[in-house]
């Protein structure tokens, strides 16, 4: 019987360890499947990009075509302000000898607004000038008394096709009373 024992513990031996080799072998299939299928990718396909087409009917701009595109950029890019320095009014009510010019150089429409140095208070503003218009003679806004005040032009530059402020540049200006 002893015998007969020892094939049967043989016999169970080497199950278990078909078992066990089984279930090795499963374990590195689905581990050799799992990585196959969460590393594979999809092929991709390259499209080239678009080439520059070959010339047709273009030419080389003269030397002097391309001094006159450039002396327009700069033009466009250049500002004259003008205002006289001391705007000189009878009484605070009056009308006044007040000076300012839109130089026809100029491509921008201005607005010009004078304020006060003293408190920032607005006494002045010219509403719309394009190029080539100028104020010769004005009102204040504010009544103010007899007296020199010494005042700040601020000019806004606006874009005259979408009419929205470029810029502005400042000048000091002495606004005198006389009565």
């Amino acid at each position: 019987m002893n015998k007969n024992n020892q094939t049967n513990e043989e016999k169970k031996k080497k199950k278990r360890l078909l078992i066990l080799l089984l279930l090795f072998l499963l374990a590195i299939s689905a581990g050799g499947l799992y990585y196959y299928f969460s590393t594979k990718t999809e092929s991709v396909q390259v499209v080239s990009g678009d080439y520059l087409p070959d010339a047709k009917s273009a030419k080389k701009m003269s030397d002097k075509e391309v001094k006159a595109a450039e002396q327009k950029a700069v033009d466009a890019s250049k500002f004259n302000m003008v205002i006289k320095s001391e705007a000189v009014f009878e009484n605070g009510d009056s009308e006044g000898s007040l000076y300012i010019q839109n130089p026809v150089e100029n491509v921008y429409p201005i607005n010009v607004v004078i304020r006060l140095d003293s408190n920032n208070e607005q006494v002045y503003s010219s509403g719309a000038i394009q190029p080539g218009y100028e104020i010769n003679g004005a009102k204040l806004e504010k009544k103010l008394a007899q007296g020199d005040h010494p005042a700040t032009a601020t000019f806004d530059i606006y874009d005259s096709k979408t009419n929205k402020k470029r810029g502005q540049v400042q000048a000091g200006i002495t606004i005198r009373i006389n009565n």
